[in-house]
């Protein structure tokens, strides 16, 4: 009934989003003393003139910093030391200048530090306009690229350049090599990938010799390589794609390291030759362990850092090749997380890693792997008057309908614990093997002071408890995510944490089909339903595969072709299972620009709902007219749009005087 909402061109559809969200300012415009008290709240905890910590390549220390008062980061270098004159590279502000929107795709130097590389998306349809800039003149070089995705590298002669476009259904599927000064419409295809079901992504390997040819999808991988030095090689396979066998590839003295799953479900690490990169002389080198979930081995010269999952928690282990001695990095609390640095030295034996926990804020570590000792170069400030003492952080466990644990996070302020139950946000994702692990926001203390309590339910379909876990989310397992959520909700209220009447759930994109499902699933148990950019439309778009993400998504979510797969998809899409049935508050986000999930998902699902429900509960559309799946660009103008979420949950939990 509402399929006519595709239709881009026709003014009735504007007409609609325009009018959607009308209403919902309108219906919303009692909040807005609230919104503008969280939006200030939020900047005023952002330390706004603040910098990286630079990060030394070669006789260079790279860093960006912020100036206070402008939206987007100022890339800068020093060149011989801390101490010498600041070299502007790149200033976003100015890109951003006469745009609603500025995102950057990449930023490559060039080996010789001459030159960059960058690309620019106005419009956050991600797709991406490549420049080269020469930094000695500060001048743009003629080559231009238009509509290229994320992956641009360097090869070792400082004038070649790869990068990948996308087809008609914004898949990446090719890789041109650019030599510069040429025409690009005369670039060379270096690879092509025909099969709909696979990306085709590029990376360096980390010693710089090798560029990696990466193709994938949910459950296979591919890689090919070319000698960085020789970048008119024609490209070279490193073992032929064999269905539902991953495997990822790094470089270290001669041979490939490879991650795999191949007979290990947790993955293991394997070593071949250069020469022979081949699965006949694969050997072991790090073996599978059923409870540790290897993500990824990162070469040193003298060191591998094997990046594990273990618990549900992600974990540092650090092997000393010189003595074949092992350690795991130590972490100060029992739920935290790390966020990897991209560590660009290859002969160091410092990792630069930083650490985070829902109530620690982001503190940047250099880690000796020789002495085991670390040494703290930034803490992200949080102004304010913030203190950590203040907040505690739990870790409980939910039983799913099948027995399984399901971890939840949870942080709350300490003296607003009263023993009743309190309003209470809760998190969820649950798709692509992705982790939502316990970081801090500076955002969520706005709720935690009036008293909210925030939580993550680690729900199957991610990656948190080792692969099985996501395994266990995907295809005709996928109703496992919705209910474990449910078992999350339903352990928070039995535990007296909060009540039906003062929970609101909250999902993002494939989180947005979990909040799809639940509301069709247990409406009863939700206040409150906030919704970004939700991919609800299940049936209508894994059956259209002129939609961008589609065919490649056959594989997470199931292919319509199959009659079992449509079945199963069709018992659970959102928009297809609404009822005529009292519903939560519900808002859902969405964004004109959105390529991963298009606008009228959203717009469809409301338009149905509004139709069908039972009650007077709030339904609001509200759709971005200027942004990407991602929303807003500007580090505060994203902050607005954090502002209107939370006002929506505080007000469906009673908290905003109408």
């Amino acid at each position: 009934d509402y399929f006519w909402l595709r239709e881009r061109e026709n003014p009735e559809v504007l007409d609609y989003l325009k009018a959607e969200n009308a209403y919902t300012e309108a219906m919303m415009a009692h909040s807005k003393p609230l919104r503008e008290q969280l939006y200030r709240e939020m900047r005023g905890r952002i330390q706004e003139d603040d910098a990286s910590v630079p990060e030394q390549i070669d006789d260079y220390f790279y860093y960006h910093r912020n100036e206070e008062g402008k939206q987007y980061p100022i890339f800068c270098r020093k060149q011989g030391s801390l101490e010498a004159a600041e070299e502007v590279l790149l200033d976003q502000n100015q890109l951003a200048e006469g745009h609603d929107f500025c995102e950057l795709g990449c930023f490559e130097v060039s080996p010789n530090h001459r030159l960059l590389a960058f690309s620019v998306d106005y419009a956050g349809s991600e797709r991406f306009t490549l420049q080269i800039k020469d930094l000695a003149s500060g001048e743009l070089l003629p080559d231009k690229i238009e509509n290229t995705f994320y992956s641009v590298e360097w090869a070792a002669d400082n004038r070649t350049l790869f990068y990948n476009v996308c087809d008609e259904a914004w898949r990446p599927f090719k890789i041109f090599r650019h030599p510069l000064g040429e025409n690009p419409a005369n670039d060379a295809l270096t690879f092509h990938e025909p099969d709909d079901t696979f990306w085709v992504q590029l990376h360096k390997s980390k010693d710089g010799k090798f560029l990696i040819i990466h193709l994938h999808n949910t459950t296979t991988n591919e890689a090919w390589f070319i000698p960085s030095d020789q970048p008119e090689l024609a490209p070279q396979v490193i073992e032929p794609r064999q269905h539902k066998v991953e495997y990822n590839v790094e470089h270290h003295n001669g041979r490939f390291l490879i991650t795999t799953n191949l007979d290990a479900e947790n993955f293991r690490v394997m070593a071949t030759p250069v020469a022979t990169p081949g699965r006949a002389h694969w050997q072991e080198v790090i073996a599978h362990r059923p409870t540790v979930l290897v993500n990824d081995v990162e070469p040193f010269r003298d060191h591998w850092v094997i990046h594990e999952r273990e618990h549900g928690f992600q974990q540092l282990r650090i092997l000393n090749l010189r003595n074949n001695e092992q350690h795991v990095v130590e972490f100060p609390e029992p739920i935290y997380s790390y966020e990897r640095e991209s560590n660009p030295e290859f002969n160091t034996h410092i990792l630069r890693f930083t650490y985070t926990s829902l109530t620690t804020p982001d503190t940047t570590f250099d880690y000796d792997m020789n002495s085991r000792t670390r040494v703290q170069r930034k803490q992200r400030v949080v102004k304010g008057n913030y203190d950590p003492a203040r907040y505690e952080s739990l870790r409980l466990n939910a039983t799913a309908s099948d027995g399984s644990q399901v971890p939840i996070s949870l942080v709350r302020r300490k003296d607003k614990v009263t023993g009743a139950p309190a309003n209470l946000l809760l998190y969820g994702y649950g798709s692509y093997g992705s982790t939502c692990d316990p970081e801090f926001s500076s955002n969520v203390i706005s709720l935690l002071d009036r008293g909210v309590t925030y939580a993550i339910a680690h729900v199957r379909g991610g990656g948190e408890m080792g692969r099985s876990w996501y395994l266990d989310g995907r295809v005709l397992t996928k109703t496992n995510t919705f209910t474990d959520f449910i078992a999350c909700a339903e352990h928070l209220v039995a535990q007296g944490f909060t009540t039906p009447k003062q929970l609101v759930a909250n999902g993002v994109s494939a989180g947005g089909l979990l909040m799809g499902a639940i509301t069709n699933l247990r409406p009863d148990l939700f206040a409150g339903i906030i919704a970004d950019v939700p991919f609800v439309d299940v049936i209508n778009t894994v059956s259209d595969p002129t939609i961008p993400l589609t065919v490649i998504e056959w594989e997470q979510w199931g292919n319509p072709a199959k009659a079992d797969e449509y079945a199963y998809m069709r018992a659970y899409s959102p928009y297809d299972n609404i009822e005529a049935k009292a519903y939560p508050h519900i808002l859902a986000i969405a964004a004109w620009n959105d390529t991963r999930v298009q606008y009228w998902e959203p717009a469809k699902w409301v338009a149905k709902l509004r139709v069908s429900k039972t009650n007077d509960n709030k339904l609001f559309l509200k759709t971005n007219m200027g942004t990407g799946h991602g929303g807003s660009s500007g580090r505060f103008d994203y902050l607005k749009e954090v502002a209107f979420e939370y006002s929506f949950a505080l007000d469906v939990m009673g908290l905003v005087a109408n």
